[in-house]
């Protein structure tokens, strides 16, 4: 999605989305095998609390000791849990960490060098940063398999993973703004790597246009 605030960077910038599970890294790690600088919101978002950061004692000053394992690190589940059955504690967590997220994304994303620069961010129509990339592409699965997903991934039960879709934008507005669209159900891994190809060279294309 083209907007004029974002015209004159270079290189192109390629948003990648989609609902939790979806596969972004997966889709993610092939642009990166092609040479191609990825950016995810997801590892910035782990950095920004580590221990020693400025972050992670005001989150402690906020949720409590107990969203910290016993070596001092953020217990990602535990706080997780604490958000997702409190609005409110959602809206807290997001207004102090997001502000963070962003302005790292803004200084990796200047810094890029590769031909198109993608960055993966789950929450991008929720946090409208659609302005911040000039064409977005969406990883889209059915609800019941991003469900399966979270609970085999992290652990988490599935009354929180339903939480969690539902403080994400819906699959169908995600799909209606969508530029470009993978759907990964039953995709195997050979097909997403021929599919990302395919996307590539029309991302240097209107990538040499802007040059």
């Amino acid at each position: 999605m083209s907007s004029n605030t974002v015209q004159n960077h270079i290189p192109l910038r390629i948003g990648v989305t989609g609902g939790i599970a979806c596969g972004k890294t997966a889709a993610s790690n092939v642009f990166r095998s092609l040479g191609i600088t990825v950016i995810d919101a997801d590892i910035i978002a782990r950095q920004v609390v580590e221990p020693g950061s400025v972050l992670l004692p005001k989150l402690v000053e906020v949720f409590g000791s107990e969203i910290l394992n016993k070596d001092g690190s953020l217990n990602r589940k535990r706080l997780r849990e604490i958000v997702f059955s409190d609005k409110k504690a959602l809206a807290a967590l997001n207004a102090m960490i997001h502000p963070a997220i962003h302005a790292e994304l803004e200084r990796q994303a200047n810094l890029a060098t590769s031909a198109y620069t993608v960055l993966v961010i789950p929450l991008l129509f929720e946090h409208h940063l659609e302005s911040f990339v000039d064409r977005i592409l969406v990883l889209d699965v059915k609800e019941e398999t991003q469900i399966k997903r979270v609970m085999e991934r992290d652990g988490s039960s599935r009354e929180i993973a339903k939480e969690i879709l539902k403080n994400q934008i819906s699959r169908e507005k995600r799909r209606e703004l969508a530029d470009d669209l993978i759907e990964t159900d039953g995709l195997l891994l050979s097909e997403l790597k021929e599919l990302v190809l395919n996307l590539h060279k029309k991302y240097l294309q209107l990538a040499a246009k802007r040059n």
